[in-house]
């Protein structure tokens, strides 16, 4: 997705407070009509990036580019695009339809042509017919939600910003509005900028996902590029639960595991390292019968299990590690707690990281 006309450009943003780098010269290609999302843990920077790139707030140094034109000085109610926020600013002494129609109202349009389009968006966004004239304070949380969907949509802005709309609704919702999130920017064909702190949300939802780390943007990709071929331990470990081990290599090509006691094979290095950190995702963990069913194995016990709806993870003491291993409900492990196992990857399944 990143091939394409950007619609949306920043070159070497940065954005101080004090002497604290907020952003720190931030480049990024936004292309028209994806769903692009930045995520970091608080205080890593993704906000205040996206204000910058909405208008609400002017970079340091640097300059973003809306279809090429330079916008720095260009206030956000200038520019064709709009916000729904975590809050989501919602006029509360109005109604469903009066809320959804605000932006039209402001520019004159009739109130037979608001209606219309505001019934047209309560269908985009899947609220009932009858809700125009219901009291956005009688509407649940993830009807509000959709209402500040449409209100947005409303005034017809070529870039949708997201500031964490799903962080106050509960997990149940939550996943359900990522889908219809997802489904809207498919109808819209818009181009979407979301921040999050969750990756899970990300991964959801996004073609492309940018990490923020201390006010720098550390790596960009597709969902998959990012679980599959993380830049550092940050955003490997950023991406859930993961086996991080550390690893000095020999001259011999093989990975040495302090900690575990134990020599892998790894992966091929370009970058001639020499050391790192081998890092292998939990469902690509299996249990062994003998060691020469994988690549790598290690020895240790069994030392608890959660069972997670359609997936069982296991978490196995090996030596001073605590590995997971996650498999799907119907290939769960017959064995009990504190029992011997032998656990084992494949090279092809892992990746050397540095910090």
């Amino acid at each position: 997705m990143a091939e394409g006309t950007p619609i949306l450009r920043i070159e070497h943003v940065t954005k101080q407070f004090g002497k604290l780098a907020a952003v720190n010269d931030v480049s990024l290609d936004i292309v028209d009509g994806e769903f692009f999302t930045i995520v970091g843990p608080s205080g890593s920077g993704k906000t205040t990036l996206l204000r910058m790139l909405a208008g609400l707030d002017k970079p340091t140094t640097g300059d973003v580019l809306l279809r090429g034109n330079r916008v720095n000085d260009v206030p956000a109610n200038k520019r064709p695009t709009c916000m729904v926020f975590q809050s989501l600013a919602l006029f509360n002494h109005r109604t469903v339809g009066q809320n959804i129609e605000f932006s039209l109202k402001m520019r004159g349009v009739s109130r037979s042509e608001r209606r219309e389009r505001c019934k047209e968006l309560m269908k985009v966004v899947r609220l009932p017919e009858d809700y125009y004239a219901k009291g956005v304070t009688k509407c649940s949380g993830g009807e509000r939600q959709r209402v500040a969907l449409a209100r947005a949509l409303a005034s017809d802005p070529d870039i949708m910003f997201f500031d964490e709309p799903l962080s106050a609704i509960d997990y149940q919702l939550r996943k359900h509005l990522e889908v219809e999130l997802k489904d809207l920017h498919r109808e819209t064909g818009k181009t979407f900028i979301y921040i999050t702190h969750s990756l899970e949300e990300a991964m959801v939802m996004s073609d492309r996902i940018g990490i923020m780390q201390a006010g720098n943007l550390i790596q960009i990709g597709t969902p998959d590029e990012i679980y599959t071929q993380p830049l550092n331990k940050f955003v490997s470990e950023f991406m859930g639960e993961v086996n991080t081990l550390p690893v000095v290599i020999g001259a011999d090509g093989k990975f040495d595991c302090a900690e575990l006691s134990a020599q892998f094979i790894g992966p091929a290095q370009s970058n001639r390292a020499t050391s790192g950190y081998l890092v292998i995702r939990p469902e690509s963990m299996r249990f062994l019968n003998e060691p020469s069913q994988a690549d790598n194995h290690v020895s240790g016990s069994l030392f608890n299990e959660y069972a997670m709806g359609s997936r069982v993870q296991y978490h196995v003491r090996a030596g001073n590690q605590m590995l997971v291993v996650e498999k799907l409900r119907e290939q769960a492990f017959q064995g009990n707690l504190n029992d011997d196992v032998l656990i084992g990857w494949d090279v092809k399944d892992s990746v050397l990281v540095n910090d």
